[in-house]
């Protein structure tokens, strides 16, 4: 009865755990010194692995965006609103979640699997040895990094999707340039690419706290560091997908829709 118990209880634990060591990193943010040539650094190899497969990624997320908003706009005799509808879903929804969705399956294994290593290589218990904190150490530039990145890649992204949405609905819906073009202020407006940022940050933050927090509690040796790796990557889909129905659900409330 009390295996049982325990077991049940342990997902709460775990997310108890997991909050508290988020609250560490937040207090860490302010401690000096800042850690900036790890910030760089990280910052780079973030970019690095995530930005090529996020572009290639773009590409068929703007594509299958523009076909499927064109064809349901052209039933309903409105093909003038194609641009606008195509960019408002880009901008609002696809290019934040493709983003986080790069950012967690590459970037954030990458941490998890770093940090990890330096766990089982006892690294981190050596550094509290000395009084050096791993987590202001560590993981504070390895979070901010991964969420100056997530930024900028949510703007290549949309970039990316918005053209590859147009050039398929000129090409292959036999679209109007110029009206694919002027009817992007018809429904979407400038709160549409603060909220796609703020949707960036977050899950930049998210994936990497779930990344360092699995990756410093790691055991059990190199199979211990790649089931770190995957319950990272499983575990930050989930609070990626729940992040963005909420903030979804908070900005529709907070700003109407154009024209509504």
């Amino acid at each position: 009865m009390a295996s049982t118990t325990a077991r049940l209880l342990a997902p709460v634990g775990a997310a108890g755990s997991l909050f508290a060591f988020a609250l560490d990193v937040a207090r860490g943010l302010f401690r000096r010194p800042f850690q900036l040539r790890e910030f760089i650094q990280q910052a780079w190899f973030v970019a690095s692995v995530t930005i090529i497969p996020t572009a290639l990624v773009a590409i068929p997320f703007g594509a299958v965006i523009a076909l499927q908003v064109g064809g349901l706009i052209r039933q309903f005799g409105a093909e003038s609103f194609t641009g606008s509808a195509s960019v408002l879903a880009v901008v609002q929804q696809a290019a934040p979640i493709a983003t986080a969705l790069l950012i967690a399956g590459a970037g954030g294994s990458a941490i998890a699997a770093d940090l990890g290593a330096r766990k089982i290589r006892e690294e981190l218990d050596a550094m509290m040895v000395l009084g050096i904190d791993p987590i202001q150490r560590l993981v504070v530039p390895r979070v901010l990094a991964t969420m100056l990145v997530a930024v900028f890649l949510n703007g290549l992204v949309s970039v990316v999707g918005v053209a590859g949405g147009y050039v398929f609905n000129v090409v292959l819906q036999d679209g109007t340039p110029g009206a694919y073009i002027a009817s992007f202020t018809a429904l979407a407006q400038l709160p549409d690419i603060w909220i796609g940022l703020v949707k960036a940050l977050i899950f930049g933050l998210i994936a990497a706290v779930v990344a360092s927090y699995k990756g410093m509690n790691a055991g059990g040796g190199p199979k211990g560091v790649g089931d770190a790796v995957n319950e990272s990557v499983v575990i930050t889909f989930l609070l990626l997908f729940i992040a963005n129905f909420v903030l979804s659900a908070v900005y529709l409330q907070v700003v109407p829709p154009k024209g509504g």
